[in-house]
């Protein structure tokens, strides 16, 4: 009788087994490019970590990549699903080719740096002390330094009366700054708040707050993909709301733990702050919802960096079917 009972609970125990075997298989498997890796995207760990997509049935697989121009390259040539970075790669693919990635989601609603400076400026900073200084500002064409002279422009503020050093690529910013070949300079974190830690200066302002609401970043697709894998689409979108839902409803330290998988290499107290820098500077939109007017309005910042000629008729880039 008990080996019975045994082989009874060793033939339950493997059709258990089966059955969520069945189930892990059935999941599709999507191929996401991302532009960099950054906790100025905590919606998007929210929605892997709490497990979001796999409840859709999405086995999702992040690729890290470098520039906005190779994400959409990474999707163009298929070996990822879906990219994510800013759109303003998708206006350049479209009026070079006239290919056309779709954006379907929005995540970032502003700019993500923080004008970093002497900290004899903090809770006082006014772009008025930008006046005959130098600001390291990120290398010409770079949407970085594009928003930076638009949030000048938004604070009626002569960019003329500055000194703009684009001479240091992205990644060279905080070290040309600790040699003091700045006065300021605009930060993504976590490289503000390591500067903040070694006493080099204090963050002053979020620069997304003067520039304003624009879909910094964005989710897209080929068009062909998206007409052939709505239901995926659709599904993918459900999750990533939930992440953002999630995101705005719960403390600073909720979230940070749910996303420290995501940033091993920071303390939970280093990404407490960092969530609480990005979510006080309201930088997430509400919803997956792509609204035209902000896109526009990318487009007019492109337009006043000299980075592009005219709008492009956004319908032909950006879709809500599935939002």
């Amino acid at each position: 009788m008990k080996k019975i009972i045994i082989i009874i609970a060793l033939l339950f125990a493997l059709m258990v087994f089966i059955l969520l075997f069945k189930k892990d298989e059935k999941k599709e498997k999507i191929v996401v490019s991302e532009v960099t890796h950054s906790v100025f995207y905590t919606p998007w760990y929210v929605a892997i970590e709490k497990g979001y997509f796999k409840e859709e049935g999405l086995d999702i697989e992040v690729m890290l990549t470098p520039g906005a121009d190779k994400v959409a390259t990474s999707v163009l040539s298929g070996d990822s699903q879906i990219g994510f970075s800013g759109p303003e790669a998708t206006i350049y693919v479209y009026n070079n080719s006239k290919q056309k990635l779709i954006s379907f989601a929005s995540l970032t609603k502003r700019d993500g740096q923080f004008i970093f400076g002497p900290c004899a400026l903090k809770d006082k900073f006014n772009v008025t002390d930008l006046t005959n200084k130098v600001v390291l500002a990120g290398r010409s064409g770079g949407m970085p330094l594009l928003m930076f002279k638009y949030a000048l422009k938004e604070s009626n503020y002569d960019e003329n009366n500055l000194i703009i050093d684009s001479s240091v690529d992205f990644a060279s910013l905080s070290s040309a700054y600790i040699s003091k070949q700045g006065d300021f300079v605009n930060l993504f974190e976590p490289n503000a708040l390591k500067l903040e830690k070694e006493n080099y200066g204090c963050v002053l302002a979020s620069l997304g707050n003067i520039s304003g609401v624009v879909p910094y970043t964005t989710f897209y697709a080929k068009e062909e993909y998206i007409n052939n894998n709505k239901d995926s689409i659709r599904k993918f979108n459900k999750a990533l709301n939930k992440g953002i839902k999630f995101t705005k409803e719960n403390t600073y330290e909720e979230i940070a733990n749910t996303i420290k998988s995501q940033f091993t290499d920071l303390s939970i107290e280093d990404l407490t702050e960092i969530v609480r820098r990005y979510k006080d500077a309201d930088s997430w939109y509400e919803s997956t919802y792509m609204n035209i007017d902000d896109y526009n309005r990318l487009q007019d910042i492109m337009i006043y960096g000299k980075v592009l000629d005219k709008k492009v008729d956004a319908n032909n880039l950006i879709t809500n079917e599935f939002n």
